[in-house]
């Protein structure tokens, strides 16, 4: 089963140390690296500045797109002799068991630094989506679901053991989080993405960006910018995005992932936005992303995209001119593995094609992220500690990537991330006794947990002789055990997808004799069009794929209670059985501990607490649409099309319930400078234990620029037991209402406005408005304004209470 990042060949005769004060810890990194940059011949600059993907070809199915016509071949030895930048996913491209694979990534890692003249190693990068992406590793819930949890705090304690793991096997730099804002749910990628919010989207990608980088690990935000906004939701096609989107809903993520997380790196996105492909816009790379917003750290190639300005974009005539353009506009590494940085651009700077200062301005880059991470350092050593010899077998089963407490922290995000969407008669929690029918083509799937972005789902699946390498229990096994008094009885029913309808009856007559049937349908999680959901699997409508539908009908048709448990990687229209499910629960994609997550909200030992970070619609067209609408994007009398989603952005219900009581009063006027504390308490009114999540939303009733109807601009968590009562306050400050004006820059307007507390974006979720007026001049703003509004959680006053808000 083990595979080697690199081929078996002939050692490289180790070559002359070149030292230096490069070589100096003591110095600051700047003087190492100028030294260092000045011994360099034109081919080892060069050299840095692109990766190798060992174990990438042309055969079979790519992991990337249009993996199968972007990869040559190479001579790894040749190669090396001029040093290398980065080694491209020694574990997350084919099974390798981690401890092999961390005595063989080592034993790489010396052959680079014995074959080039400086001794460099390589910077070894993963993918780390849904966790380290790597046979045997945790597999966490998804993106969507960390949004649907609304716990940047847990979502950082899982960044921080992603981190631990990766670094325990030799791993520099993981290529996560994606901080696009779901503007289209038809997009395969929706999964990958926090949700709908870019206020959302920034603080729990901020989150797991501070978790990352805790650990030494490069987080690479991406997908820098504007990617998710790709016309018709289609994967890698052009965006139509104006400035003010860009500007208010695009940019913010990653304006906060960069200052307030600390992220040394940037993907550059495949989009190309109003006819000039990302990969080549010096504007965006440069302009913004270093001269204004102070960027250092590196901006890395969306894999093959380099070669894209080529072969899809048709802005570059040939590779050179790729490469040129590519490094005017700000790229420093090319990424998955060289195709325009190597020879190609060795050759374009000496015809003069290529400035030699461009190559420097990269290179120094890359090798002051180098520095820091200790690979120039003398005492180097490419072994991590937590291998003790260099010898494959003995270091199989060394490393346990899936250790119980990272088992016990999915379980965990898994559980909080679950929306109980409705529960109209009360049928959850289920009773666990009597007979339950669980039928659905996700009932009793493992990989029905799993994104395309976790290793079983990404690379397991073209490797079906080898074992998944983690446990996964399915949700019929869970339910199994969660409910050891109940008669189940399980049907497929039908396919994810497709059109055969031959296994409904069966699953139908389960239902009949059955107490409750407990509906589990979704997606299948892939790449390309193998899936329902992930890249390049970008649905036409947001009907329930293939025939679940017909499936969901048959199943209501009997009478029986139907519970509709949903395993998907985006929403899917529910309008059609809205009254007729007796409760609907979705998940996306949970992860490895999903299942008993699942049971356990249908039995009640788990109180749902997840919220939606996707707005659910209620019929599958009149897509695209969020809960960020202007006036204009409403309902109204003049379209035969309601757009208005059945379960709007942040609803989600419990199996307690709560009041919220208003605090201290808000001044009616502050500076367009100003700052007020905004207070709630909630109170726990029933008997279990739960958690509330409050949200503040804005409400600007007249700009000069059409604003959406309301803005999340705040919320906490609040975990309350039965009983209880906590005082939420918020600081808010009048940075966080800034928008771009109608002269294109950003400004606090004064005027009134309304805050709104509530327990989702809806108006008839509103638990209190706060009206206040912002008084004073207009003011500009920039990058430097207050990004988050401050929350903090106590104790409250346990007297009883008048009925809540």
């Amino acid at each position: 089963m083990a595979i080697h990042p690199v081929p078996h060949a002939r050692q490289a005769e180790p070559a002359a140390a070149v030292d230096g004060p490069w070589r100096d810890p003591s110095l600051a990194p700047e003087e190492r690296v100028a030294d260092l940059v000045a011994r360099m011949t034109l081919e080892e600059k060069a050299a840095q500045l692109y990766g190798i993907w060992v174990g990438a070809d042309a055969e079979g199915d790519g992991v990337a797109p249009h993996q199968n016509d972007m990869v040559d071949p190479v001579d790894w030895e040749d190669l090396i002799s001029r040093g290398l930048g980065q080694l491209t996913r020694p574990f997350g491209t084919a099974p390798v068991d981690p401890g092999v694979g961390a005595v063989a990534l080592a034993r790489a890692q010396s052959r680079i630094t014995e074959a080039g003249r400086f001794g460099i190693p390589a910077l070894a990068h993963e993918e780390c989506l849904a966790g380290f992406t790597a046979w045997g590793a945790t597999a966490y819930p998804v993106p969507l679901s960390w949004g649907a949890s609304w716990d940047p705090e847990l979502v950082a304690e899982m960044a921080r053991r992603i981190g631990r793991d990766m670094r325990s096997v030799g791993i520099h730099q993981g290529l996560a989080p994606v901080l696009d804002v779901v503007r289209d749910l038809r997009w395969g990628r929706v999964e990958e993405t926090i949700g709908e919010d870019p206020y959302l989207v920034a603080t729990i990608a901020t989150a797991y960006v501070r978790g990352l980088e805790s650990t030494g690990i490069v987080a690479t935000l991406k997908h820098f910018a504007g990617y998710a906004a790709s016309a018709g939701a289609r994967n890698l096609a052009p965006v139509r995005a104006g400035a003010r989107e860009m500007a208010d809903i695009t940019l913010p993520p990653f304006e906060m992932a960069l200052r307030e997380g600390g992220a040394r790196s940037v993907m550059h996105s495949y989009a190309e936005i109003d006819g000039v492909p990302v990969a080549a816009d010096p504007a965006l790379l440069t302009g913004l992303l270093r001269d204004t917003w102070g960027f250092t750290g590196t901006v890395v190639a969306d894999y093959f995209g380099i070669g894209f300005l080529e072969t899809l974009h048709k802005v570059a005539a040939d590779r050179a001119d790729a490469a040129r353009l590519a490094l005017s506009a700000g790229v420093d590494v090319e990424l998955p593995t060289v195709r325009s940085y190597g020879e190609v651009l060795v050759s374009a700077v000496r015809d003069g094609v290529v400035a030699e200062e461009l190559v420097d301005r990269a290179l120094h880059r890359v090798l002051l992220q180098k520095c820091e991470l200790g690979l120039l350092d003398p005492d180097w050593t490419p072994l991590p500690a937590t291998i003790s010899g260099t010898d494959p077998e003995q270091a199989r089963a060394t490393v346990d990537l899936d250790a119980p407490e990272n088992r016990a922290l999915a379980r965990k995000l898994a559980e909080e991330a679950v929306v109980l969407l409705a529960n109209p008669s009360g049928a959850l929690p289920l009773r666990g006794d009597g007979r339950i029918a669980v039928v659905g083509p996700r009932a009793d799937d493992a990989l029905a947990m799993l994104g395309c972005y976790s290793f079983p789902s990404h690379v397991g699946v073209s490797h079906p002789e080898v074992p998944m390498g983690i446990d996964i229990p399915t949700v019929l096994q869970s339910l199994r055990e969660e409910f050891p008094g109940a008669k189940l009885s399980s049907a497929q029913g039908c396919e994810v997808d497709g059109t055969d309808t031959s296994g409904i009856e069966a699953a139908v007559e389960l239902a009949r004799d059955a107490d409750v049937c407990v509906a589990v349908l979704g997606d299948r999680a892939g790449l390309f069009g193998r899936g329902t959901s992930g890249e390049g699997c970008d649905a036409a409508d947001l009907s329930l794929p293939g025939v679940q539908g017909e499936l969901l009908d048959a199943l209501l048709a009997t009478g029986k209670p139907v519970v509709l448990v949903l395993l998907t990687g985006r929403p899917y229209a529910l309008g059609r059985w809205a009254d007729r499910t007796a409760a609907t629960v979705q998940a996306f994609f949970p992860g490895e501990e999903g299942g008993p997550a699942l049971a356990g909200v249908l039995s009640g030992r788990v109180n749902p607490s997840g919220r939606l970070p996707v707005s659910v619609p209620h019929a599958p067209g009149g897509q695209p649409w969020t809960y960020l609408q202007p006036p204009l994007g409403l309902a109204n009398g003049v379209s035969n099309i309601d757009p208005t989603p059945l379960h709007p952005f942040g609803h989600g219900l419990s199996y307690t319930s709560f009041s919220w009581e208003p605090g201290e009063s808000v001044p009616a006027e502050i500076p367009t400078d100003g700052s007020a504390d905004i207070e709630v308490t909630v109170r726990n009114t029933g008997d279990r234990d739960g958690a509330e999540v409050v949200q503040l939303y804005v409400h600007d009733p007249v700009a000069q620029t059409t604003r959406p109807q309301a803005r999340l601009i705040g919320y906490a968590r609040v975990q309350l037991a039965a009983g209880q009562a906590r005082k939420v306050s918020f600081r808010f400050h009048a940075d966080l209402v800034s928008f771009t004006g109608i002269g294109g820059r950003r400004i606090v307007e004064p005027g009134d406005l309304e805050l709104r507390l509530a327990a989702s974006s809806a108006v008839s979720d509103i638990r209190q408005t706060v009206r206040l007026k912002l008084t004073g001049p207009e003011r500009t703003v920039d990058h430097r304004r207050r990004l988050v509004c401050e929350s903090t959680v106590e104790e409250a006053a346990q007297d009883p209470a008048p009925a809540g808000i």
